[in-house]
Parts: C-alpha cells; structure tokens; sequence
C-alpha cells in the first residue's frame, strides 16, 4: 500500500528565512510601486521573472536543508499551484474590466488581494494536512473533487466569461457608488452615508474567488506532498508573483484559447493521483514534467492557432475561381470590361 511521504523534520530557522524573504518581497513590490500610475509591460516581465528565480532559489535551499525528496516535492507543488494561478489571472482581468478599475489602482487591489490570499491558504493547507493526517479517506474526497473541477474547467473557457459571480453576487448586497474614487476603497455621499466604492467590490471579488479556487489548488498540491511546510512555502512564492503575472499575460490571455484543456488535465492528473495513491505512486520530478507539458502543449497549440488565423487574414479572401481561370477560349471572361 502507497502512502504520502513522510513529513519532514523542519529547522525554526527556515521557517524564518521563509517568512523574512517573503515580507522582504512584499515590502519591495510595495515601494517600488508606490504612487505610480502604471508599469511597463518591460516591467512587468522582469518582475515575474524575479518572482520565479525568488520561488526556484527558495526551492533549492529546502533541496539542500531537507534533503532531495523534500526539494522535488517543492518543485512540483510548486508547478502546480503556478500553472493552476493562471486561472486567477482570468479571474482579474474579468473583474477589473467588468468594474472598470483603471490600471493605476489595480496594483493596489492586487497587492492586498495576494496578501490575502497568503492567509487563506495557510487556512486550507494546515486544516486539510490535519484532515489527511487523520482521516485517510480525506484524499479521496480531495481526488474527487479535483476531477469534478477538470471536468468544469474542460467545459468552460475562462477567456470567454463577461463577468465574475462574486463580484455580481456583492454587488447587489453592498451599497456602493459606480464610480472609481482614485484608490479609495469607501466614499461619503452627501448624505454623510459612508459607501464602497469598485476598488473594494474588486478586493472582495478577488478574495472570494481566490477561496474559490483554493478548493481545487490545494488539494491538488497534495497529490505530491502533505508536509505542511513544503505545501505552504511552494504555495506562498507562486501566488506572490500573480499581479506581475497578470500585467504580463492581461493583454494576450484571449490569445491562449486551449489553455484550459491543459490546466484541465493537470487538475485531472492531481485528482488521479489522490484517488489511485493506493496503486500508483508517480514520483514528484515527473509529475512536474507530466504538469509542464500539459501546459506547454496548450499553450503552444493556442500560439499555433493564432499564428495560422494570422497569415490566413494576410493572405485575404479567396479570389475569384474564374480570374484564375484566366481568359476562355473565346477571349477574356465577362467582368474583364466591367470598369
């Protein structure tokens, strides 16, 4: 009989080199971005990209402190909360559009829904490692639940909701003005009567569907480990680098119209390895390769789609079958003289 790995004997001093790198980064993100009316799609790039080498780095110091099975436990929990995270990046782009939250506020909204989220998580992963710990049938409710959610992601394209439930559901409960106020999250009418404003309906929207999709993200992050630690810290650096993904990716997302067959499949595989754990073990290394192909392939067949819709409206309409044909036997066809 399979069971999950065991968990690792963790050092304080980890736990605090974790939390002060990850303070550090929020307080950077923070500064840096402090009053500034937008950011470069240059930028944004960069970002992410500090954001990813922060997680892997981070990654390979629990490789080297707990030992490679806790490192390829990293890495994979990892890759899968960072592909799953790119149905966050729809979610925030249909509610920022939906709520016409202007780009200079949303930094704000993003940073504080992530810090949000960070708590929320922490939430998830320590109530259901106890729960697995406990309860051995746990994990098949998790399996259950993920292949449920494949089959509703496989259905349904993100790319193509015009809004968000959470956000339609608040909205009609909360009392608010229409309008953005700078990046005020409450204003007084004058009335004196204090109310939201978008900027607050877009805050709670963001947390509600972060929740949302904690439900799918954490269980199947314990298709590869249940050492709370491994799950939370992998967690943690993959979320962190959601606003600067979302400004890299807000403007092409329409573009990868496959890619939720891919984050399909790899809630699927998760689900499968929580329910066939028994009888299966696929060990964490190519369980990443298995999640970043699954990814890769959707994407690259979302980019191929486009690439050959492009040269198709390059090439124009179809001419005409008889210009082509070029002048009959008795002469030029009968348009030629039409001008």
């Amino acid at each position: 009989m399979h069971t999950f790995p065991r968990m690792h004997a963790i050092p304080t001093w980890l736990w605090g080199v974790f939390w002060a790198s990850v303070l550090a980064m929020l307080a950077l993100d923070l500064l840096l971005h402090r009053g500034h009316h937008g950011e470069s799609h240059r930028a944004a790039i960069a970002w992410s990209c500090v954001w990813i080498a922060t997680g892997l780095l981070f990654g390979g110091l629990v490789w080297h402190t707990l030992g490679a099975q806790a490192g390829q436990e990293y890495l994979a929990a990892w890759a899968i909360e960072k592909s799953l995270s790119l149905d966050n990046v729809f979610v925030f782009l249909v509610i920022f559009q939906s709520l016409s939250i202007p780009l200079r506020a949303q930094h704000q909204v993003l940073f504080l829904g992530i810090f949000g989220a960070l708590v929320f998580r922490a939430l998830f992963i320590f109530v259901g490692a106890a729960a697995l710990q406990r309860w051995q049938w746990v994990s098949y409710v998790f399996g259950a639940i993920l292949l449920v959610t494949a089959w509703r992601v496989l259905r349904e394209d993100p790319a193509k909701e015009q809004d968000n439930r959470a956000v339609r559901w608040l909205s009609h409960r909360l009392p608010m003005t229409r309008h953005v106020h700078g990046k005020r999250f409450f204003v007084k009418r004058p009335n004196g009567r204090r109310v939201a404003t978008p900027l607050l309906l877009a805050l709670l929207g963001l947390e509600v569907t972060d929740i949302l999709f904690a439900v799918d993200s954490v269980p199947a992050a314990f298709s590869v480990t249940q050492d709370t630690f491994v799950l939370y810290s992998s967690n943690a650096f993959a979320i962190l680098g959601l606003r600067a993904l979302y400004l890299v990716l807000a403007g092409t997302l329409g573009q990868l119209r496959y890619l939720h067959y891919g984050l399909s499949g790899v809630l699927a595989f998760a689900g499968l390895k929580m329910v066939l754990a028994k009888w299966v073990h696929i060990p964490p290394l190519p369980s990443v390769a298995i999640i970043v192909a699954l990814v890769g392939v959707a994407v690259w067949a979302s980019l191929r789609a486009r690439r050959r819709e492009s040269r198709a409206r390059e090439r124009g309409p179809p001419d005409d079958p008889r210009a082509r044909q070029g002048p009959g036997p008795w002469g030029p066809g009968p348009d030629a003289h039409a001008h």
